[in-house]
């Protein structure tokens, strides 16, 4: 996913910031931190979060930081909102609740594969991907003593790393929002784990 961090400001292509990042000569499309806000609230909004199945959230910027974000996590409702607690981690590399001082969010160190849970199958998704699968069909395939982790990219254009991942596939023939492939993640994931 991609954040992009300048100035102690996160930038997106909104008029005052497209005016700076077209003088710099940077692409616009590099500067959408609600892609990623979009696609943490589909995951965190999900029944299969609020039934306590999703086990952490990671997100990396493509300046290579990585962070961690806790399910129970409740981000800010509006974009501008979650840009500043996003600007406010960058800059304190933790973020905690007040009244009982846990951490929230954290900067963590990569590789991320050292933060997951013993027998994980890490799935790469991306529409370049040969193999096309149908989603239901997947995670229903899946043991369930395996702990699945779907890794997701929140950017208008590359392609996620297969370096950590144990597959690598796409669930559309068609180019889908992050958003939009979380939201067909969760909803298999719901109905294989009868989530209603």
């Amino acid at each position: 996913m991609q954040l992009v961090h300048y100035r102690h400001a996160l930038l997106s292509p909104k008029k005052e910031d497209a005016d700076f990042l077209l003088k710099q000569k940077k692409d616009l499309n590099d500067f959408r931190p609600g892609r990623v806000y979009e696609a943490l609230r589909a995951i965190l909004d999900s029944k299969l979060n609020k039934a306590g199945m999703v086990g952490a959230v990671y997100v990396k910027t493509d300046q290579g930081v990585l962070f961690e974000i806790k399910p129970h996590v409740r981000i800010p409702r509006t974009c501008k909102r979650f840009c500043g607690v996003i600007l406010e981690l960058l800059g304190h590399k933790c973020i905690r609740d007040k009244d009982t001082n846990e951490i929230l969010m954290r900067v963590i160190e990569e590789p991320v594969t050292r933060h997951l849970p013993i027998n994980s199958r890490v799935v790469g998704l991306s529409y370049s991907s040969e193999k096309l699968v149908d989603i239901d069909e997947y995670v229903n395939s899946g043991s369930d003593e395996l702990n699945l982790v779907f890794v997701v990219g929140a950017m208008v254009h590359g392609k996620i790393s297969k370096e950590y991942t144990d597959d690598f596939v796409s669930v559309s023939n068609y180019p889908l929002s992050a958003q939009y492939c979380i939201g067909l993640i969760c909803e298999s994931l719901e109905h294989k784990w009868k989530i209603f």
